[in-house]
């Protein structure tokens, strides 16, 4: 095992043995990026395989199939007659969330001995002995194999068709191999644990296998394998299927694989599974639909980034929430799921109400040290498994931010300037004073007007900002900062948390309460800017740490200052030419540290990558301070680095080197991808060079000097809602501006443009 590690993606709280390293690092032996991974997901239930479609049983590799934070499936392979079958090729479909492989048999030879077995290729190649020279028995290319593969609540159905394609009739046998470990997610992930609980005794027959595992929580964990047709023979570990075709004949085997907690889960026919996948699709949030642009490749960058929002998107009973990524987080966090959804709200406000509700129904209501809750306080993560339940991890319900709390307020506040919903936000005023109180109260740890963090527990995160890896906090001599620490962006959430929530009080009749939430606004804004403001190197720093010593950091922190508007006008233009200048911007985007700091390193998970989530955050500020032309270079240099990823996916981040001609960005070899607020960033993006805001009180849509890059000559948006009506819009390109038609209108809708 390598003893280099890499700071965990949000919180892997990765439980490492050796007390010297930090409790929040993994291990960087994970082989995601290297193998060309294939992800699905579906509720709490999400896949990780092989680009042949399988799953690797062994060592610390994150293939499986996922329900509920544990592993029910480690293993999955086909064989013909005892042999890995050829790969031909892979495709995500993610509009319905359907992987399909296509195999094909490579040669099977045997040997003239008439009792051999029947052997590979690659068997027979070291075969040495004359008496075993080789024939073919079934020559390369002759089988095609079509694997389907699909989620849907709580189950994997997977069906392989097999046609020959020979001039002669076939009898192979055909076996699928599985097993399941029943590991934690964070067992996956490195995790050592004084003690598991017990495998059950397997069941096998009638069609059916059944592993079962008890955890040390007492839950009942079974993975439930169904095969059709029943096979010739079978085992707790593997299916037999004795295959005769014709030519040009066809035949299909079908597997679902249920992932059952104490209950059963009905597994339904495979093609009545997919019918329910399709009707849930064309009612699903459809991010990509309404945009259209004129290149190809453009609208493909844009298609996997709705796809996959659309995937990360878990149905809760308080509405739609997008997961946070995979492999790793599977689950809702709320600092990730708030920028999402302001990320998606201008196209599908739905999205945010459901994280608004979802959040309001976790809110922290008591003080409790062992998950750094308080009263008011916004969720970090929410985690199943049996490690959250049985208290081995702390993050079964964890709060351990500093920033989801203001960006609650923030989220409401945009979300009804986007809608007018006064229902749902009387409805959550409670929980939205109980957030804008926690800024004053436990979030201020000394009282000095600034909201600051420092981990209750030892088993909770160290820093608290979306930059929570341990060694993300640092002085200009690179230097760690002791806590408790103020970060820049913290401040600038909660200036943009009161005047959002000033908005919400005067919509409720609460003059009072609104008037005092912009005097506070504004005297926040006035300490901040003569406390963070950093002359020396002409932006803000990073955070203040616990002297209240600024860390005068060149980093992309700063652009989120731009994004809530807390940095007056003449600083605002030296962060923003900070944040564009070389050391800063990479060709691809801003990097988190500029390279002229002392801990910058292009493949440092916080310290010198790039992350589409920040860049769109900063691309909006620039705009909001008119510097539409250098939001615009991120959306390009983004959409152009999406270009050399596989499928135009965004990761969650990728390496921090300068763009060199000819040359391709570097991908980080751990990062979630799918990640549902980097795949968010395209439509934020956009949002930003178009100069778009929306108003439902005032019904009108308005762009301010919008651009478009140079690949799109025109953008069309269909269908764009505000307060019932409707709107269809075309924007084109010109030398020196984008004009903007209106296609189709319904009901009383202005679309202003100011150029």
């Amino acid at each position: 095992m390598s003893a280099a590690v890499t700071a965990t993606p949000e919180s892997v709280e990765a439980g490492l043995q050796d007390p010297e390293t930090p409790s929040h690092v993994v291990l960087a032996v994970s082989r995601f990026a290297d193998d060309r991974a294939r992800v699905l997901k579906h509720g709490d239930t999400f896949a990780v395989f092989d680009h042949h479609g399988g799953i690797k049983p062994g060592g610390l590799g994150e293939e499986g199939l996922y329900h509920e934070g544990t592993r029910f499936l480690s293993r999955l392979s086909i064989e013909l007659e005892g042999n890995p079958l050829f790969y031909l090729g892979n495709t995500v479909r993610g509009e319905h969330g359907q992987l399909v492989i296509a195999l094909t048999n490579p040669d099977l030879v045997e040997s003239l001995d008439a009792h051999a077995a029947p052997q590979g290729a690659a068997e027979i190649a070291s075969a040495k002995s004359p008496a075993t020279t080789p024939r073919v028995r079934l020559t390369f290319g002759t089988l095609h194999l079509s694997v389907r593969t699909f989620l849907w609540r709580a189950v994997c159905y997977r069906r392989i068709r097999i046609r020959n394609h020979g001039r002669e009739p076939v009898s192979a046998r055909l076996t699928l191999r599985f097993g399941s470990d029943f590991a934690d997610i964070f067992e996956v992930r490195g995790r050592k644990r004084p003690a598991r609980g017990v495998e059950l005794p397997s069941q096998a027959g009638g069609g059916e296998v059944v592993l079962s595992y008890r955890g040390l929580d007492e839950v009942v964990r079974r993975s439930v394998l169904r095969f059709t047709p029943e096979p010739a023979e079978l085992s707790d570990s593997a299916a037999r299927f004795d295959l005769r075709l014709a030519p040009k004949e066809e035949t299909e085997v079908v597997l679902s694989i249920s992932c059952e907690r104490d209950h059963p889960v009905r597994a339904l026919v495979f093609e009545e599974a997919r019918g329910e996948v399709r009707a849930s699709a064309e009612q699903g949030l459809t991010l990509t639909r309404p945009l259209l642009t004129s290149s190809a490749q453009v609208n493909a960058w844009i298609e996997r980034a709705g796809s996959d929002v659309e995937m990360m998107t878990t149905d809760l009973p308080t509405g739609p929430y997008p997961y946070a990524g995979v492999p790793w987080f599977n689950t809702p966090f709320g600092r990730d799921g708030i920028l999402t959804a302001l990320e998606c709200l201008w196209l599908r406000p739905a999205l945010a109400r459901g994280v608004l509700k979802y959040l309001a129904s976790t809110q922290a209501t008591d003080l409790f040290a062992a998950r750094d809750a308080e009263p008011g306080k916004i969720l970090h993560e929410t985690r199943g498994g049996e490690m959250a339940a049985l208290n081995e991890i702390p993050y079964g319900l964890y709060y351990g931010t500093a920033d989801a709390t203001p960006l609650f307020v923030m989220l409401a506040g945009a979300y009804y300037d986007r809608t007018g919903d006064r229902e749902l936000i009387a409805s959550l005023w409670p929980q939205l004073e109980a957030a804008l109180a926690w800024t004053e109260r436990d979030g201020d740890l000394d009282g000095d007007g600034f909201v600051e963090y420092q981990r209750q527990t030892p088993e909770g995160l160290l820093n608290q900002g979306w930059k929570d890896s341990s060694d993300a906090l640092f002085h200009a001599d690179g230097t760690t900062a002791a806590g408790p620490i103020a970060l820049c962006e913290v401040q600038a959430y909660v200036y943009a948390a009161r005047l959002a929530g000033a908005t919400l009080a005067a919509a409720l009749g609460k003059a009072e309460a609104a008037a005092e939430l912009l005097h506070k606004a504004g005297e926040l804004r006035r300490r901040f800017e003569q406390r963070f403001w950093c002359e020396e190197i002409g932006t803000y720093a990073i955070a203040l740490d616990g002297d209240k010593r600024p860390c005068a950091v060149r980093t992309s922190n700063a652009g989120h200052c731009l994004f809530t508007g807390i940095a007056g006008r003449e600083r605002a233009e030296r962060v923003a030419a900070a944040l564009m200048g070389p050391d800063s911007f990479s060709g691809w985007g801003v990097r988190t540290v500029a390279s002229s700091e002392a801990r910058y390193n292009p493949m440092a998970y916080h310290n010198g990558s790039v992350w589409p989530h920040d860049n769109a955050l900063i691309a909006q500020g620039l705009a909001r301070y008119g510097k539409g032309e250098e939001a615009l270079r991120i959306l390009t240099g983004l959409f152009e680095a999406g270009t050399h990823f596989e499928g135009q996916r965004m990761p969650e981040l990728f390496c921090g080197f300068g763009r060199e001609r000819g040359e391709g960005p570097v991908l980080y070899p751990v990062a979630c991808s799918p990640q549902a607020w980097a795949a968010g960033s395209v439509f934020l993006l956009f949002q930003a060079c178009l100069g778009l805001s929306i108003s439902a009180l005032d019904r009108q849509v308005r762009f301010v000097r919008p651009r478009l890059p140079e690949a799109v000559q025109e953008l069309r948006i269909f269908g764009l809602e505000v307060a019932g009506s409707s709107v269809d819009l075309l924007l084109t390109r010109h030398d020196y501006d984008v004009g903007v038609d209106v296609l189709r209108r319904e009901g009383p809708l202005q679309v202003a443009v100011l150029k």
